[in-house]
């Protein structure tokens, strides 16, 4: 047989059986659609809190490729939100979601510090943020602001937020719309002290009050390090 011939009917085998596998092997990682965002009752729906994806039911949905998991809270929060049943210390996080603070990203509303305050719960954090707010609408600190923001939330993935009760989440989530992404892709899960979940990752230290926070996977901002919008 002409060898030519026969590499050319050896290559339209090679295709014949590479087609037969793709059709009749199934991929088994397939993913379910998430279910559509529909907002809690009460003051949950007023924080944003998804009635389908929260604290009671995320672990159905963890461990997606497709979604980005983040954790707004601080390792150390400044408030006192143990004035509200809160703790201040990031004392445990769900498995796969990855720490970047809000109060990092831009300035607390002047509303919400005023009612922090009408529940007892002062000293939120006032340093350093890669955004401001200027008559309602974010405005950069920094140059590189807007490349870390999309960094760290992915506009090319769903994005679940968690925080400690839900007002952080809610927060991050109004941020990100008003700067361009789409919200149908962002999902408020709730807060981390209402988690009724079994993939906590506790970072308490044993027979102590104090945190080890090394376990954490913590998106740090180095303000030192960036360029400063005059």
């Amino acid at each position: 047989m002409n060898k030519n011939l026969k590499t050319i009917i050896l290559v339209i085998c090679g295709i014949i059986i590479g087609g037969l596998i793709v059709f009749l092997v199934k991929p088994t990682d397939t993913l379910k659609a998430l279910p559509k965002q529909e907002k809690s009752e009460g003051l949950r729906g007023v924080y944003d809190i998804d009635k389908n994806i929260n604290e009671k039911t995320i672990d159905n949905y963890l461990g997606r490729p497709d979604v980005a998991y983040r954790d707004v809270r601080m390792l150390g929060d400044t408030a006192t939100w143990e004035n509200k049943g809160g703790v201040r210390d990031l004392t445990g996080f769900v498995e796969g979601f990855e720490v970047i603070p809000y109060a990092y990203l831009t300035e607390f509303p002047q509303e919400y510090i005023d009612q922090k305050k009408s529940e007892n719960v002062s000293g939120l954090y006032e340093g350093k943020t890669l955004f401001r707010l200027e008559n309602g609408k974010y405005v950069a600190n920094y140059k590189e602001s807007m490349e870390i923001l999309e960094y760290i939330f992915p506009k090319d993935k769903t994005i679940f937020i968690m925080c400690g009760a839900g007002g952080y989440a809610n927060f991050t989530k109004q941020m990100l719309g008003a700067l361009g992404w789409d919200t149908s892709k962002i999902y408020n899960v709730g807060g981390f002290w209402n988690y009724e979940g079994t993939k906590a990752i506790s970072t308490k230290v044993e027979g102590s009050d104090k945190c080890d926070f090394s376990k954490v996977p913590y998106h740090n901002i180095d303000f030192d390090r960036l360029t400063e919008v005059k």
